[in-house]
Parts: C-alpha cells; structure tokens; sequence
C-alpha cells in the first residue's frame, strides 16, 4: 500500500530503490541478536508460566486473564513515554537499554516472589521495560534502512528475535527436565541470559546516522502532529479492531494441553512449533508486504489466527494433525502481524515521530488485546472454553469482513475518481520512463 511513497521518498533523499537489493543494515543484525538472545530469556519464564499458575499455583481462567491482560496493556502508556523521551533526546539505544535493563532485574525478581500476585507484579514491571524499549528499538529498525525495504528489514528482525523464541522454551525443557527445583533454575538462567543481552546492546548496536549533517539534532515536531498523519488513524482503528478479539496465544496453548491431555513437562514445547514457524516466514512475510501490500498481509495474518481457532473448535481427533495446524496457523499468523504493522507504519511518520508514533500505534493494539484478555478469560469462566473460543472467534470473523468491505469500497471509490490508470490500494502512479539523474553523490 505504501510502496510508491515510499519509493518517491527514497528518490527525493538520494537513498536505494527497492528494486536494487542492498545489504541489511547491521543495526538491523545486532538488534535481531539482542531481541535474540532476550527473548530466550522471556520465553523461558512465558513457556512455563501458564501451567505454573493455572495448574500449580491455582489461579482460575479470570484471574489467569487479568494477568495476561496486564503483561499485554498495563504498560500501554509508557510505550509512549517511552517513544517521546527517545525522539525528544534523540537517544534512542538508551531508552531501550534502560527497558532491556528492567526487564532484566524483573527475571532475578523471580526468584524472591512466592504468591499469584507477587509474581503478577514482577511480570507487570517486566512488561514496563518491554513497553520502554520497544518503540525505540523498533525507530532504531526504520530509520536505518529506506522506506520501500520496511517489510525486509523487520522481518529480518522478527526472524532473529522468533529464533529465541524458539531457543527459549526448548531450554525451559531441559532444565525441568534436569532441576530437582525446575522453576527456580528457569528463572536463575533466564536471569543470567537476560543479562548477557543488554550486555550486547550496549557495547555493539550503533545509532542510525542523520540523512543530512546538522550542527545540532533538530527538536522533535510537537505530538499533536501525529494527528495530521495520513493513514496512521486508520491503521490504528485497524489494530485494535482486531486486536479486540485476538485471542492470546497462552490461552490457545492451554486449550491445545486440555484436548492432548499433555504432561505438564512437555507443556513448553508447544511454543516451540509456532516459533519455528513464525521463524521460517518472518522474512517471506516482510518481503510479500513490501511487494503486495502491508496492509493485506496484516488482515491475512488474522484471518490465520481465526482458522487456528476454528480447528480448536473442530471436532477433528486429539493428534499430529490438530497441533500441526493450530502451531502452524498461529506461527503464520505472528509473521504475518508482529512486523508488518511497524513496517506499515514506518514510512507514514517523520523521523522526528517515529519512536513516538509507533509508540502510540503499539499501544492501541496493547490496550485492545488487554481488554480481548480480560473478556476471554471472563467468558471462559462463565460459559466454558468452548463458547468462549467461538464468540472470540465470531467476533473476528466480523471485523475482518467490516475491515475487507471498507477496504474494497475504498478501492472502487478511488479508481472511479483516479480513473482506470491509479494504482490499486491508494498508491501513487508508478512512471514507466528512464530512472532520472541520481542525487547524493
């Protein structure tokens, strides 16, 4: 949808087109390392927690989802503090450090805490540092590479930090499998883990140059600006739209234990298969959205995580065939979303917003998957897993069709205006003709 503002963007500041492929900035590799090597130390605790609280500790499904909630949108305002203070100071890499940090401390954390709600408040600081962080690390992934290679450079990204994801609970595993005290280990190496990578943050990731000298950084535009946005409005109201109704991936994972009947030690290695997936599409999900449109990849990604739900609810049989499709489908769903939606975004925004509008597009989705945690877990208290998969699922299957039928009739309304040589989904006309004198040299 973006690729010819994009590709006029990258004209006019003299930067490659996408057409001649350039190498992945490094920011972009090391960043993917740290969010790596982090995210090892994140799913070691999220692989296990689940089962820990819900079948050890005793917590009932509302109470289970008011805590997922809380990791997913408590934290929803400093997403934007976060993104701010980044472009006000234009020190980006320490605000995120200073999230890396803090989420850091939360792993040792657990350690100390005993109860439900002690180790609610350790997660919910540990998704402090994760709101902090991430906006400015994901400004750090736009400025550094053009507009119109977005998908590639997120993907690439996505694909680094879903390798950890994938690491993470395989090493959960082995050390239940080895620990006479399992949880207390996890979180002894998810700690030390954690440490190494604000480690490799701090001595080899490199703020993005300026695409201009200057004397000295440009104060960053009032915050009132990102109304003027074009589209920015609109993909937020997308995101939480659907957002509303995702179901967490927590929750699928517990209904997939319930219909095996799995073992509690091998309840981490579910996480794995939708990593491993998520892993291997990342970077074909970033490049198809870079070629096809971010936006309709964004609504196939969702429309992935609907037939996950729909195969729960299925009454296929409890074997090979149903874990396949639900990690599978769940997998695809979270390449086809988690990047795309900052890359869709990025080229919208001035550099000066960048860490700030993204913040605030991250914490419209946070808020709405907050309130989607909220009434799953309310629903599956009161009806049942079953109905409350369905209604999540219903009221998916609405939005995306509400979504789908604004989308073509702004498409025919466009081309009525434009005429039958526009192109399609908004973007500009692309001229045929000899690429013109090159500038920057």
């Amino acid at each position: 949808m973006y690729l010819s503002a994009g590709r006029a963007a990258d004209a006019a500041r003299g930067l490659p087109q996408p057409g001649r492929r350039t190498p992945v900035p490094a920011t972009v590799i090391v960043l993917g390392l740290v969010s790596m090597v982090t995210d090892v130390s994140a799913e070691m605790v999220t692989s296990v927690l689940p089962l820990y609280l819900v079948a050890g500790l005793g917590m009932t499904p509302l109470a289970f989802g008011a805590l997922d909630g809380l990791q997913q949108g408590a934290t929803a305002l400093l997403r934007i503090l976060g993104g701010r203070v980044a472009d006000r100071t234009h020190r980006r890499k320490l605000v995120a450090g200073a999230g890396y940090a803090l989420s850091a401390a939360c792993k040792a954390a657990l350690l100390v805490v005993t109860t439900p709600w002690s180790v609610a408040a350790v997660l919910a600081a540990d998704r402090t540092g994760k709101g902090l962080r991430t906006a400015p690390r994901d400004a750090l992934i736009s400025l550094s590479c053009p507009p119109g290679e977005q998908g590639r450079a997120f993907g690439v990204h996505r694909a680094l930090d879903t390798a950890g994801a994938l690491l993470g609970p395989l090493a959960a595993f082995g050390v239940l499998w080895v620990a006479v005290d399992g949880y207390g280990a996890v979180f002894t190496v998810s700690a030390c883990v954690a440490v190494f990578g604000v480690v490799l943050l701090a001595l080899f990731v490199r703020e993005a140059p300026a695409p201009a000298p200057a004397a000295a950084p440009a104060p960053a535009p009032a915050l009132r600006t990102l109304l003027r946005v074009p589209g920015l409005g609109a993909l937020c109201l997308t995101a939480a739209a659907l957002g509303l109704f995702t179901v967490g991936d927590a929750f699928l994972y517990l209904l997939l234990q319930r219909r095996l009947d799995l073992p509690a030690v091998y309840f981490p290695l579910l996480p794995v298969g939708t990593a491993a997936v998520f892993l291997l599409a990342a970077l074909p999900a970033g490049r198809l959205a870079d070629r096809r449109g971010r936006h309709r990849v964004f609504l196939g990604g969702h429309a992935l995580l609907l037939g996950a739900c729909l195969l729960l609810l299925a009454p296929l049989p409890a074997g090979p065939l149903l874990v396949v499709g639900v990690l599978g489908l769940l997998g695809l769903f979270y390449a086809a979303t988690d990047g795309v939606l900052m890359a869709a975004a990025g080229p919208l925004l001035p550099d000066g917003l960048r860490a700030t509008g993204l913040a605030v597009l991250q914490t419209v989705q946070a808020v709405s998957r907050f309130a989607a945690s909220l009434l799953f877990g309310a629903a599956w208290t009161l009806w049942g897993p079953g109905p409350a998969l369905a209604a999540a699922a219903g009221g998916l299957l609405l939005v995306l069709a509400a979504v789908g039928a604004v989308g073509v009739y702004r498409l025919r309304a466009g081309r009525r205006v434009s005429g039958p040589g526009a192109a399609a989904c908004g973007s500009t006309p692309r001229t045929p003709s000899r690429p013109g004198p090159r500038r920057g040299r």
